[in-house]
């Protein structure tokens, strides 16, 4: 996903600038430290204490110009209206957040509010088209048709959570004014790979197939998960 976004970004604004970045649901920290080392201001939202705890610490292991880069918000990413004024940022990413939203549309357009004109905004959804895949291929004939029928998963976490749909997303971000510019797959061939599973000797060529189905029909259609960026207009 991050080869993802940095095209986007590298087709967007120009080579060398220095991007104001919204990071709603940052985790860990793990692409706002990436984009941090690019040389971006970056500002992260994490609700959860003990989120927000990691990515204090793994900021605090980074040298003092990247730490200087960013800051963290403990609030809830529904809030962004609170802590910041409409069109701060140029980019704006809520990757793994809208999963645990009952109704993301307003989450979605406070998101929209926070870009600049023609700023970006990356969503990282679960893919409510393809919820049958999993239990599919895993052996679950009974979990596959269930799956069929709804938009409601068990994710790893064992935690009941939502999925969404392509074209419902894309008419919520027309409806925004932040109309979908591209959308990828993620996860096509390696959504039943164990979250501790070691890494593969043949890594870099799982991971071409992987960027490659993701741009590509029919593949990115079944991927586990949806990667949809829109442009503010």
């Amino acid at each position: 996903m991050a080869r993802q976004l940095d095209e986007q970004i590298a087709g967007r604004f120009p080579v060398g600038r220095r991007l104001r970045v919204l990071d709603v649901g940052i985790g860990q920290g793990t692409q706002a430290l990436r984009l941090a080392r690019l040389g971006h201001q970056v500002t992260g939202v994490e609700q959860d204490p003990v989120m927000v705890a990691a990515a204090r610490e793994a900021l605090a292991r980074e040298p003092e110009g990247i730490r200087e880069r960013v800051r963290l918000v403990q609030g809830d990413g529904r809030d962004t209206g609170v802590h910041f004024l409409p069109g701060s940022f140029d980019l704006v990413l809520c990757h793994g957040v809208l999963m645990y939203v009952a109704e993301p549309d307003p989450l979605v357009a406070g998101l929209a509010r926070m870009l600049a004109p023609g700023g970006l905004l990356s969503l990282l959804v679960r893919n409510g088209d393809a919820l049958a895949m999993r239990p599919g291929l895993a052996g679950d004939p009974a979990g596959a048709l269930a799956a069929f029928d709804t938009t409601a998963y068990t994710n790893r976490l064992g935690l009941r959570v939502r999925a969404d749909r392509l074209s419902e997303l894309t008419a919520t971000l027309a409806g925004i004014a932040a109309p979908l510019h591209a959308w990828y797959g993620v996860r096509v061939f390696t959504d039943l790979a164990g979250d501790d599973a070691p890494l593969p000797e043949n890594l870099p060529t799982l991971l071409a197939a992987e960027e490659r189905a993701g741009r590509t029909d029919p593949y990115r259609g079944v991927a586990a998960l949806l990667h949809l960026c829109g442009v503010r207009g």
